[in-house]
Parts: C-alpha cells; structure tokens; sequence
C-alpha cells in the first residue's frame, strides 16, 4: 500500500502553516479536527456568492442549491447509500434527539430498546428518556477492565420486544473498534433495527455504510475535517416507517423528515470539500479509474495504515508507563482507533493544562462520556487525560508527545 505523502497530506490544512499554531502538537482530534482548505474555500465562496435562499430560479440562489444537493450526493457516494438517506443538522447530540423523538411516536409501551455504558452522551441520553415513554431500556455493560463490548453479552439481551440497538463504531474513550457488521446484523435476526454512533470513527475514514448495513449512522462533519454539522444517514426503509419529525409538507422528502429547522445551507455546501479532500487524497497517492466508494476505501486504508503506524510507539512507551498510568481500552494498534485516554493520579485536566505550556494541544475530563469512564471505575470528576490524533499526524509530533507525556507523568 502507497504510504501517505504526509508534507501533501498536511499542505491540505491551513491551520498547519498558521503562526500562532506552528509551535503546538495537536491531539485534541477526537473534539474536532483541522478543516481542509476544499471546505473553507467552500464555505468562503458561498458566503460571498451565495448566501441567500437556495434553490430559486435566480443564479446565485440556483448555485447555492446545487452546491447543497452536490454535497449530499458525492457524500452518499462515498458512504454507499442513497443521496435522500443522507441528512444534516446542527450536531449528532441534536440529530440523534430528533430521531428519538421519532422512536417515541413509533414505539408502543413494553417494546424495548438496547444502549450500552460505552457511548458518549449524544447515542445514549436521548435513547435513554424513552423510558419516560414506558419503552424499556436495557443496557450493553463493557468489560469494567478492559473496556470491551461484547456480542455474545448483546446476544443475550435481544429478544423479540427488542426493536433498537444503539452502539458505538468506536467508543471516544475507550478507542476500541467494534464489529458494527457483526453486531447489526445479531440485532436484524433478532427483528431490530441498529443505531451506530460513528463519531469517534469516522475521522479516521469514512465507512462504507452501505457494506455495514446499519439502518441509522451518525457522525460529525466537524471531526471529518468539516464543517460544524451532524451528518446522519438513516436507511430509506426505517425512514419510510418512522413519524415525520419536520414541516407537514416536507414529509415526502426523504432528507427532510428529521431536520425540524431550517439547515445551515452554507456549511450543508461546503461539506462538499470533505469528498474534494478525500478524491485529492485518493488522486495523489493512486491510479485513478475508480468510483467514489471504491476511492474512499482506499483513502480509508491509507489513513488507517499511516494511523496503526504512530500508534505502536506510544502504545510501546505506555506500557513502559504501566505502573504510573492506565490506558484505557485495547493495547494493541491494531484493535483501536488513535484515541487514547490515561488514567494517573492526577486528574486529567491538571495534566493537559500543564502539556499546553509544552506545546501539547490536548484536553482533560470525561468527554460527555461519565457513563463509559465511571463503568471502568473512574470518576468522571476526576477525568481521564485524552490524546487523539488522525492521518495527518506526524511522528515528530509522536516524539514530541512522547517527550512531554515524560515530563509530566
């Protein structure tokens, strides 16, 4: 495989050549990462150009309609869906409210729906205050040690009241990948539908949602080097099914039916830049010939390689740190995403404010996630010290972290 041509691959992001971040190391990714220049001249243009009402007869409204629909498209492609099983809101906290607000309308009492303890907030809280409703909940428990989901404990909760499962692709504290086929299609047998929260995976390439064949997928634009939206794909059969939840006379426009306010028209387009970076990615570095899905899982695997390779030698020096620090989640490259969260003595915001006056950009707490850090029996108060980084990371900035990580544990 083509390794990433990394001076290419950082070219695509301003924020790399502006002075006042020049001397600082970034690892605060799984908050939000760096946008890639296709998006802000994106967003630039439509502000200029096009900021008024899309989709009238006149040419600036015309334009600004069809770069909206542009992005939709060419991100369905990418994903393997349909364009109309492709929607955007203002994040995956507030997308993932309005479907459950949907579920509310659909369910009955004693139906039943499955979280787990390993999700950030936005795939759990919302799900979680259907038993408000009298659906009944229940819950996926992690491995209190280790921190893994696992699917022979899933098996056993599904049943035939069971019409929902929720999970993580990848926990943002744990860093564990999950078998999202797998578990989507346990949840079909057993007549329910799935919900995956890909937040935490995304950044690090796009899934091909088709191939994973989960009826709802969530994840943010704005870690997927976008802009501040949530993009939420919801399969047009469970779309058909579900209540409407926008105006009465969008009902039949598919991408309508759970984005009850109006959308951000400008950031919709310039979510186009995010296929325009991964086919600038994907031309670099490969023959060209390919479709955009066949394009995109080659990008993924790119990134994914590059990322397995600056993870062994933190994982290397932590486990040298074992008796000072805690990783929590898996060990090994391969099982993870780069998302990694330390548990010391200190708390974990102390920790990354004194690696900000080293040059570390990183935070510190339980990252909307207190259900997975106090089920791994830390207390969210106390918060885990989170380092997470993506493909455009540089193993000088590994060395660098690895440096500073010495000075303050």
């Amino acid at each position: 495989m083509t390794t990433l041509d990394l001076e290419f691959v950082r070219a695509q992001f301003p924020a790399f050549s502006e002075p006042t971040l020049r001397d600082h190391a970034f690892f605060e990714n799984a908050g939000g990462t760096y946008a890639c220049r296709y998006v802000i001249w994106r967003l630039h243009r439509f502000y200029r150009e096009r900021k008024v009402q899309p989709y009238w007869a006149f040419q600036a409204s015309a334009l600004g309609g069809s770069e909206m629909d542009e992005a939709r498209r060419r991100l369905s492609r990418i994903l393997g869906v349909e364009a109309e099983e492709v929607a955007f809101g203002p994040s995956t906290s507030a997308n993932t409210y309005v479907l459950a607000q949907a579920f509310r309308q659909f369910l009955k009492p004693g139906d039943t729906i499955v979280v787990t303890d390993q999700d950030h907030e936005a795939n759990s809280g919302p799900w979680r205050r259907l038993a408000d409703a009298e659906i009944a909940v229940r819950e996926w428990r992690m491995d209190p040690e280790t921190g893994h989901l696992d699917p022979a404990d899933l098996e056993a909760l599904l049943d035939g009241n069971v019409r929902l499962v929720c999970f993580p692709h990848c926990s943002n504290i744990v860093g564990e990948i999950n078998p999202v086929a797998r578990i989507v299609a346990m949840a079909r047998r057993a007549g329910a539908f799935s919900c995956v929260d890909g937040v935490s995976y995304a950044p690090h390439g796009l899934p091909d949602v088709g191939r994973l064949g989960a009826d709802i997928y969530l994840f943010s634009a704005y870690k997927t080097y976008g802009p501040h939206q949530g993009v939420m794909v919801v399969r047009r059969g469970l779309a058909q099914r579900l209540p409407n939840q926008g105006h009465h006379f969008n009902a039949g426009v598919l991408h309508k039916r759970f984005t009850p306010a109006g959308p951000d028209h400008a950031q919709i387009a310039a979510a186009a830049g995010i296929a325009d970076y991964v086919d600038a990615l994907y031309a670099r570095h490969n023959k060209a010939g390919r479709d955009a899905n066949a394009r995109a899982a080659v990008v993924h695997e790119q990134m994914r390689a590059h990322e397995v390779a600056l993870m062994e030698p933190l994982l290397d020096y932590l486990e040298t740190r074992r008796n000072r620090v805690r990783l929590l989640g898996p060990r090994r490259a391969a099982d993870r995403a780069p998302t990694f969260s330390l548990v010391h003595e200190r708390p974990g915001a102390e920790l990354a404010a004194e690696l900000a006056g080293l040059g570390i950009m990183t935070g510190g707490g339980s990252f909307y996630a207190d259900r997975a850090v106090g089920a791994q029996g830390v207390d969210p108060a106390h918060g885990v010290l989170r380092l997470s980084f993506v493909h455009y990371t540089a193993p000088q900035d590994i060395d660098r972290l690895i440096a500073a990580l010495d000075r303050v544990l």
